[in-house]
């Protein structure tokens, strides 16, 4: 209980030392009803309660960090900014091979897929409120970078096809019943098969050396040297880095801190990921000066990609089709669902709603040259990994994108060209084991059959599709084996006396 001269002792305090407004401090004094000599703390404003115990978010109170009222919940940090800034690169080792390898074969607009893919960046961070990553789209940029070679109209023709099937599926409510329907096994098969993909790839990355010019995972015979500025020595140190500074990543190893009252699960404070980026950021220009002359500031001009009606039958044919089944399971239920398991104390996301972000972002962005963009587990997995936890890693990496698209444009291709490939491989290879890493839920012998077939599949194949159709028929199948088909029979047969008798009743009535 407070009493009225206890109230007035506080205001007078807090003024003396804040420099907020004090037209906020008198309020608490309006609430004490004259006369009275105390009042119940829950009857005070939640302004009044927090200037007097402090801000709800961080210890210090609002007199040093009111600002962080004004943000809005899904943006707030929810460990420190170092965390959330390491989280934010954490998918970087996907998106920066297939976005150089694009601009490098295909002639992509980089600087023109970094501001729109930083815009994308903004709304996920706003909307979702977890580190939801916008990565290329994986099938079509293949397609892309293979013997068909699509030209930028038939890339974004085939991204204006996905975008709009995933947006149907999403308003219409059939994405979200598809995603209730699904065995859990199949899903996690899926998971599982991406990946163990991404740590394969990655483990190349780092043994061999690669030739992004012909495609994002073109590696070349020839083993990566032991030392050098892009050696393996170097790739086996940022490994190492980083096992020790984040260990497994399991967030119960680390130390739990409590305030005000409330139990808050700290990061490590080493931001690992950030600062193997950073190095490899600075090696890019020690190991070629000359790209500082290669440079050129500004940002891209912006125009409509012409597309024509051949174009958009060539690419939904060869790279809308066989996008839409790694869309839908990886880049919508495989993230709901990862979502679901690293954040279980936030509501699950709307498949419709992941389903309609991936279409409208499409639908703006490819009509000026933006590189097609989904959502994807690894992806989420990887920022979660090194550290996101709220909406605020990728803003962060959304400013960073936007800043390098309007500064260097089109031109900081010559960086990323010069960027150490191991270093990518690294960051790679934790993702892709981060994500396997959420199928080790199977609770019995059957689900974890059913999931590794559908991984083999997936994993043989090379396409999701078909694990996935193998997968269902399997479950199917093992659950075809538990049906009684005796008791059915006679369930059947029961039925059709019962029917014949009811007939017979129903003619000698009518006789």
């Amino acid at each position: 209980m407070f009493t009225n001269h206890h109230l007035r002792n506080r205001v007078n305090q807090t003024e003396s030392r804040s420099h907020h407004s004090p037209l906020k401090l008198p309020l608490l004094l309006l609430h004490v009803p004259h006369g009275t000599t105390s009042v119940h703390p829950c009857s005070l404003p939640p302004m009044a309660m927090a200037s007097s115990a402090g801000g709800p978010l961080l210890p210090g109170g609002e007199d040093r960090r009111g600002w962080r009222f004004h943000l809005p919940a899904s943006i707030r940090l929810k460990t420190s900014v170092w965390s959330e800034l390491g989280g934010a690169v954490g998918d970087l080792g996907t998106y920066i091979p297939i976005v150089l390898a694009l601009s490098l074969a295909s002639h992509l607009d980089l600087g023109t897929t970094l501001i729109f893919t930083a815009l994308y960046n903004f709304a996920t961070g706003f909307l979702f409120g977890i580190p939801m990553p916008v990565q290329p789209m994986k099938s079509i940029a293949a397609v892309a970078l293979s013997s068909a070679h699509l030209t930028v109209p038939q890339i974004m023709a085939a991204g204006l096809a996905v975008a709009a099937i995933l947006l149907f599926l999403g308003a219409t409510g059939l994405m979200t019943r598809l995603y209730r329907v699904l065995p859990l096994p199949v899903v996690r098969g899926v998971q599982l098969s991406q990946g163990l993909s991404f740590a394969f790839t990655a483990v190349k990355y780092i043994r061999f050396a690669q030739d992004f010019s012909r495609s994002s995972s073109a590696s070349t015979a020839a083993p990566r040297p032991l030392l050098g500025l892009d050696g393996l020595l170097l790739a086996l140190a940022a490994l190492l880095f980083i096992l020790f500074t984040t260990g497994s990543g399991d967030d119960e190893d680390q130390d739990v801190v409590v305030r005000d009252g409330r139990r808050a699960r700290s990061c490590s404070r080493v931001p690992a990921a950030l600062i193997v980026f950073a190095l490899g950021l600075v090696l890019c220009f020690v190991r070629d000066p000359s790209i500082f002359r290669g440079l050129q500031f500004g940002p891209a001009p912006l125009g409509l990609v012409k597309i024509t009606w051949d174009d958009f039958k060539i690419g939904f044919w060869e790279a809308a089709v066989p996008q839409l089944p790694l869309s839908v399971l990886n880049s919508v239920i495989a993230v709901c669902k990862l979502s679901s398991d690293l954040f279980p104390e936030r509501a699950e996301l709307s498949p419709a709603r992941v389903s309609v972000s991936v279409g409208l972002m499409n639908f703006v962005g490819c009509w000026f040259g933006a590189m097609p963009c989904c959502h994807g587990a690894g992806g989420l997995a990887g920022q979660y990994r090194f550290g996101g936890r709220s909406g605020a890693s990728v803003v962060f990496l959304a400013a960073g994108k936007l800043l390098l698209g309007l500064v260097f444009g089109n031109s900081f291709v010559t960086i990323l060209g010069q960027f150490p490939i191991g270093i990518l491989g690294v960051m790679l290879l934790f993702s892709g084991v981060e994500l396997a890493m959420a199928s080790r839920d199977m609770g019995s012998k059957e689900e974890s059959f059913v999931m590794l077939v559908c991984a083999g599949v997936s994993l043989t194949g090379s396409s999701a599709a078909l694990g996935f159709i193998a997968g269902i028929v399997l479950h199917l199948l093992l659950r075809l084996r538990e049906v009684d088909f005796r008791e059915l029979l006679c369930r059947f047969r029961t039925g059709r006396r019962l029917s014949v008798t009811k007939a017979g009743e129903d003619s000698a009535g009518d006789a």
